[in-house]
């Protein structure tokens, strides 16, 4: 079943919090994400610099590090960054996804493509998750307990529910990109490119980003 682009929200056996993304493509699979410091960006391949004009929402930072290292913000487009500053200015996980959802709203592309959105916070444990549709809005604190995950999507699956979700087994960052690429409910999810996790430590948050495998 295809569903589009993912976001997962977790927490480890050890109670750590983790948010994670997942790029599925029917239409622009030549992409990869990139790794700095407190940010992961999704961009063209080399070669397919180009497919930004055919299409302008496929490059985009879909993790932003903020609160010093306490909070993760993951996306599938440019809400990103909005969502995450008005996080560090001191707005809550929730507002700031209720409000940059209802200001930049769906994406107008062939498909009406729904903005998903997952916030993991340190500082308290939570995570969230957020979507804003053709035909609604939605944000909601997830029942984080160990071993545990929740996930949204852009297609078929865009409606948070208690009912997406699954035993959680990841314990590092890699892990979690593995995890979202190819296990649990997600090994039945069509056409996966590229995967990125924020995975919570001692301190804050360890960034890892993985290709999915040719197919």
């Amino acid at each position: 079943m295809y569903i589009g682009r993912i976001v997962c929200v977790a927490m480890t056996a050890d109670r750590r919090v983790c948010a994670s993304y997942r790029v599925s493509s029917r239409s622009f699979p030549n992409r990869t994400a990139v790794v700095s410091a407190d940010k992961v960006s999704i961009v063209p391949k080399p070669g397919f610099e180009a497919d930004v004009q055919k299409n302008p929402y496929i490059a985009y930072n879909c993790v932003r590090l903020v609160c010093g290292g306490q909070v993760a913000v993951v996306t599938n487009g440019s809400h990103t960054d909005p969502i995450a500053e008005k996080i560090a200015s001191g707005m809550s996980p929730r507002d700031s996804l209720a409000l940059n959802s209802l200001a930049l709203d769906y994406e107008k592309d062939d498909f009406n493509t729904p903005r998903v959105s997952a916030v993991a916070d340190r500082r308290d444990g939570s995570g969230w998750l957020g979507v804003v549709r053709e035909d609604g809005i939605e944000v909601r604190r997830m029942p984080l307990e160990p071993g545990r995950y929740f996930y949204i999507a852009t297609y078929e699956e865009n409606r948070i529910s208690n009912d997406l979700c699954g035993d959680y087994d990841a314990g590092s960052a890699d892990d979690a990109c593995d995890f979202v690429l190819g296990k649990s409910l997600f090994a039945y999810r069509e056409k996966p490119v590229t995967a990125v996790a924020a995975m919570g430590t001692a301190h804050g948050f360890d960034l890892a980003a993985k290709d999915a495998p040719p197919a």
